[in-house]
């Protein structure tokens, strides 16, 4: 858990340094978002690798040497070197988010199988609110020492996960084997590289349409191609028969569908807290205090991890996904109908936390009902690839729904913009309920019979 935490936290360091990031090194606020996108970019293409080499004999070894890069990384970022070595130490950070997935594979093989379950749910959890706790401290730390001083937390943190591994992490059991499809593996880097680039670079769907387009389709063709490539493979990369399975397609529907809709109203939030007062709304927070209406989002949604193991007796998970959607739905019509005042941010974000945590504490639980045992880690990994791309298009969407309500010659978007995403977010939560009670039939069904 402790490991999970760690890498989401460190991941999320981009986004409160932005700004600091554009001023320390003189460059524009374009580039320096790259250092929030070449994380999530570089944490798509390895997580795929990971679980397939966590799902080996060699998964403390291949725990041990990620972690190793993720430090190596962490310590670019604080030495004084040009803005590339910060992208290039910030790649390195983000190949930590594949470690997710390994984590729940050594839990599920090293913990009786009620406490793996609920410890599953947890490192589900604790690797979505990660971003609420680095958030505040790193936001912190840049005004207090400037950027190197909260990339240094980064270091400190990383240092102790790999610390905390090379200690505690027990080997793989016997009879283990995996190879890394190559051929699949870059196939499958360059169609996520591209869906990611596309999802982040909003101006070039504005600007040049057709191209962005035109990239579109061959990203399409290119996870075509990987299909093909998987399935003629005798060790995939993924088993896209499995993920074909109706209760992990229609998980991995909705953790599509639901990541776009969480993370947009993550995004509405925190840019509407942060946008000044001369706009006619928005409260003009710091980075700091912008930081901290992430609090009530880290709080409840661990609150709702914690919870879902007991609820999970009485209902199953899928239901425990369409409730959690629900919830979420709750946290956008909050933030549609009562933004005026920032304690109705905080309610808003509090309901999008809990709803976030139940939703994350349930999801393993559907996939991994069917999933055996010793492909937990490339099950789960296909997952968080799923939910990488979901936050992306999240994040991309609302920017540019945003940018479609600013007005000619205006900085910041019309007040009526953001209930305009707001209202696309609960049809996005409207179709993750549906996929979840879908699920939730078909499980009844086999039960009956």
């Amino acid at each position: 858990m402790f490991i999970a935490l760690v890498v989401a936290a460190v991941a999320s360091l981009g986004t409160p340094l932005i700004t600091s990031v554009a001023t320390s090194f003189h460059v524009s606020l374009g580039s320096a978002q790259w250092t929030l996108t070449v994380a999530l970019l570089s944490g798509a293409v390895a997580t795929p690798v990971l679980g397939r080499l966590g799902a080996g004999p060699h998964r403390r070894a291949t725990i041990l040497a990620t972690l190793a890069v993720v430090v190596a990384g962490s310590a670019l970022t604080v030495l004084p070197l040009p803005f590339a070595w910060l992208l290039a130490g910030r790649a390195a950070q983000g190949v930590g988010l594949g470690l997710t997935a390994l984590m729940m594979g050594v839990a599920r093989d090293h913990l009786p199988e009620e406490r793996g379950a609920a410890v599953i749910a947890l490192i589900s959890v604790v690797s979505i609110i990660g971003a609420g706790v680095g958030y505040p401290l790193a936001a912190l730390l840049a005004e207090l020492g400037g950027v190197r001083a909260a990339y240094g937390l980064g270091l400190a943190v990383t240092a102790a996960a790999l610390l905390t591994a090379w200690r505690s992490m027990p080997e793989a059991p016997e009879n283990r084997s995996a190879h890394v499809d190559v051929a699949g593996a870059v196939v499958l880097a360059a169609a996520l590289l591209l869906v990611l680039f596309l999802a982040g670079e909003r101006n070039l769907w504005s600007r040049h349409l057709a191209v962005a387009a035109g990239l579109a389709v061959v990203a399409v063709v290119l996870l075509c191609v990987w299909a093909v490539v998987e399935l003629r493979s005798t060790t995939p990369l993924v088993d896209v028969r499995a993920v074909r399975h109706p209760a992990v397609a229609g998980a991995n529907l909705a953790m599509f569908v639901g990541g776009i809709g969480m993370y947009l109203l993550l995004t509405l939030i925190t840019r509407y807290a942060q946008t000044p007062h001369g706009a006619g709304y928005g409260f003009g927070l710091t980075t700091f205090v912008a930081g901290l209406v992430l609090v009530p989002f880290s709080v409840l949604g661990f609150v709702a991890g914690k919870l879902t193991p007991r609820v999970r007796t009485r209902i199953t998970d899928p239901l425990l996904l369409a409730g959690s959607t629900v919830v979420v739905g709750g946290g956008f019509a909050l933030f549609a109908a009562a933004r005026s005042d920032l304690a109705e941010l905080f309610a808003a974000m509090g309901v999008l936390g809990f709803g976030v945590g139940g939703f994350s504490a349930a999801m393993p639980g559907v996939i991994l009902a069917v999933t055996p045992t010793s492909e937990t880690s490339s099950a789960m990994s296909f997952n968080y690839v799923v939910r990488s791309v979901g936050y992306s298009l999240g994040s991309a969407i609302g920017g540019l729904i945003l940018a479609a309500g600013t007005g000619p010659g205006h900085l910041f978007p019309d007040d009526s913009a953001y209930t305009t995403a707001a209202l696309v977010g609960i049809g996005a939560m409207a179709i993750t309920t549906s996929a979840s009670l879908a699920l939730a039939r078909r499980r009844s069904s086999e039960t009956t019979s």
